[in-house]
């Protein structure tokens, strides 16, 4: 069985994971996600697909880089993979991401409702070195290339027209506030998309098809990844 590691607290990607029968090791990236966007040589919003790729192979990379090697999570000779995500939502030339906000949610659903915006989503896929040293590198040391495969896609999403009261009750709940484009479809925001087209999962953060042809780049098969 190969080792599946998560670099992100989602709990909507860890469901769908466990709902096709993986159980990925769960280690948080700590990423300067703006760092990141300021450093492309392109304004995210004219590529935006490339952006969430971007923004994905850094959280993947980032937790490699700090485990090392296979052998700080797994028996010798072992093989795991490392899977960063992220999303962003296209709406009006502009990208969306995290409201963090009450105040910049709401004026977000103000726009999108009765409306439609379009949602990219990057995963990125590392495999850790079986024989390295587990770790990050000593001073001094430079780090082996890993190799890596990702892939990007994107869903139309249609939003509901809602009421002022609707936007303000689904604010109030916290939920919009910490993920891409303010809005979910797996939560309590399920009620307010209207419609979509395209990959449901991959509106909810993680595609599995989309997972399924990365790993098949690293000549791993996909049952070698179920718990089950």
């Amino acid at each position: 069985m190969t080792t599946l590691i998560l670099a992100s607290a989602s709990p909507a990607r860890q469901k769908i994971l466990r709902s096709a029968g993986i159980s990925p090791q769960i280690m948080v990236s700590d990423v300067d996600e703006d760092a990141i966007l300021a450093a492309l040589p392109y304004p995210p919003q004219q590529q935006p697909a490339d952006a969430v790729l971007a923004l994905a192979r850094a959280k993947a990379e980032s937790v490699a880089t700090t485990l090392g090697s296979a052998r700080a999570v797994a028996p010798a000779g072992k093989r795991v993979l490392v899977i960063g995500c992220d999303s962003m939502l296209e709406f009006n030339g502009e990208i969306l991401g995290k409201p963090h906000t009450p105040d910049v949610a709401r004026a977000r659903w103000h726009a999108m409702r009765g409306n439609h915006g379009v949602l990219h989503t990057g995963h990125w896929v590392v495999e850790l070195d079986p024989h390295g040293e587990p770790g990050p590198p000593q001073q001094g040391h430079t780090s082996v290339p890993m190799e890596g495969h990702g892939e990007s896609g994107t869903t139309t999403v249609h939003f509901s027209t809602i009421t002022d009261e609707d936007i303000d009750a689904y604010v109030a709940t916290g939920e919009p506030l910490h993920v891409a484009g303010a809005f979910t479809i797996d939560g309590i925001g399920g009620a307010f998309v209207e419609r979509i087209e395209g990959d449901h999962n991959l509106v909810v953060g993680l595609s599995l098809p989309m997972m399924r042809r990365i790993v098949d780049r690293f000549n791993i098969s996909w049952p070698s990844l179920w718990s089950v």
